[in-house]
């Protein structure tokens, strides 16, 4: 799918073979817990691709979902954190609150992460040498809140909690080989 977002042109890969119009093409870009939001905050069909409604907010590629009542201790409050799907510009969310995920170690060379047990496996257990090596956690849950930029859009301002999902854009099949890193 082809468009144009606020200030610039964009390409998506949509996953399946059902969308064959662009509203269809849309809602495939959902991931499920989005359509499910739509669906429980009674979203009418109007007001489903707009960029905010009661079920979302999007800014290019990520959706934010309402979670009015998520509690976070403070102390694990990040501040100015940044979403990018690999190769691209982050977007920054004022405030991020990650939970959960997989720990790996991200390098020139390993670009996708290697799990713990694959970095032992091609390093050793003495070799723990991890220079060049960023620890990184992949698919763990964000939720943000505050103000939300991008070079290439509108600022948003999320005045609660919001948890982070990203399109469906990687589920198609010219996206397999590509993996999105925090």
């Amino acid at each position: 799918m082809c468009g144009h977002d606020e200030r610039a042109w964009f390409v998506a890969a949509v996953p399946g073979r059902s969308a064959s119009n662009v509203m269809t093409a849309m809602e495939a870009l959902k991931p499920a817990s989005v359509r499910q939001s739509q669906a429980r905050n009674g979203v009418k069909s109007a007001h489903l691709n707009r960029r905010k409604n009661r079920g979302f907010v999007r800014q290019g590629e990520w959706f934010f979902v309402p979670w009015r009542n998520l509690r976070v201790d403070p102390l694990l409050v990040l501040r100015n954190e940044p979403m990018q799907r690999s190769g691209g510009k982050p977007h920054r969310a004022e405030f991020g609150y990650r939970i959960g995920g997989e720990t790996v170690y991200v390098s020139r060379q390993y670009p996708n992460g290697l799990t713990a047990e694959q970095f032992k496996e091609l390093f050793g257990e003495r070799n723990r040498n991890r220079s060049g090596f960023q620890v990184m956690r992949r698919n763990a849950r964000l939720f943000v809140k505050g103000c939300i930029s991008h070079p290439d859009h509108k600022t948003i301002v999320l005045p609660f909690w919001h948890r982070v999902e990203m399109n469906t854009e990687s589920e198609a099949p010219a996206m397999r080989h590509v993996a999105f890193l925090d």
